[in-house]
């Protein structure tokens, strides 16, 4: 299905019943990583997959960064009218889900941030070599968005007022320093470190993320 929103034109997957619950995967990829989330989550939610901009079968060659995909999100929530959704996304999509509570504190239900950096220094510092030497020879937009973006402060998070998970997995490529100043940023946030696990290996194509995403929001 698509959606026109904010200027562009996004694909997304809906499916099963329930309060809605939005899924936002990361660079360079598109909804379809979260196949086994959707699956596991679509009984109990309406689950929405949402290919971000530049992303699967969502608008190409349009402008590109954090704050227009946050807008995005945030404009795709009105124009289907959704209440109090959870948004739940992973990497580049944990940012934007982040932006979007931090521009829209009242909007979401809950939030799940998986992998996600406030700065670039968040990255590691060999990754943030790796895509140096890639923009350099591919100079791809959405490499030089990693390389300059987000700068998002320990203030920003604080506006974000609804129930928080910060997932990261031991051996992600995000500096565990970083996934720690978010949760400790945001009010009454709760921090799990996923032991073995790399920055996706428990949310691409696996039924891992779905599980840890039911048993918080039981929680609640």
């Amino acid at each position: 299905m698509n959606v026109q929103v904010n200027g562009v034109i996004l694909y997304y997957e809906k499916q099963g019943s329930g309060p809605p619950l939005v899924l936002l995967h990361g660079n360079g990829e598109d909804g379809r990583i979260f196949d086994r989330t959707a699956e596991v989550l679509a009984p109990h939610y309406t689950v929405y997959t949402i290919d971000s901009r530049c992303h699967g079968k969502s608008s190409r060659n349009v402008p590109l960064s954090y704050d227009l995909m946050a807008a995005d999100v945030l404009a795709f929530s009105k124009a289907l009218k959704l209440e109090k959704p959870v948004i739940c996304g992973f990497s580049d999509g944990g940012i934007v889900a982040l932006l979007a509570a931090i521009r829209a504190p009242e909007l979401p239900g809950a939030l799940i941030a998986c992998g996600a950096n406030t700065t670039p220094a968040g990255l590691k510092w060999p990754v943030r070599l790796g895509m140096a030497l890639r923009y350099l020879v591919c100079r791809e937009p959405r490499t030089k968005m990693m390389l300059c973006q987000p700068q998002i402060s320990p203030a920003m998070l604080g506006r974000i007022q609804v129930p928080t998970l910060v997932l990261c997995g031991t051996h992600d490529m995000i500096r565990p320093a970083d996934s720690r100043a978010i949760a400790a940023a945001i009010p009454g946030a709760q921090l799990q470190e996923l032991p073995h696990e790399g920055h996706g290996t428990y949310i691409v194509h696996s039924p891992k993320l779905a599980h840890l995403v039911l048993a918080f929001l039981r929680s609640l």
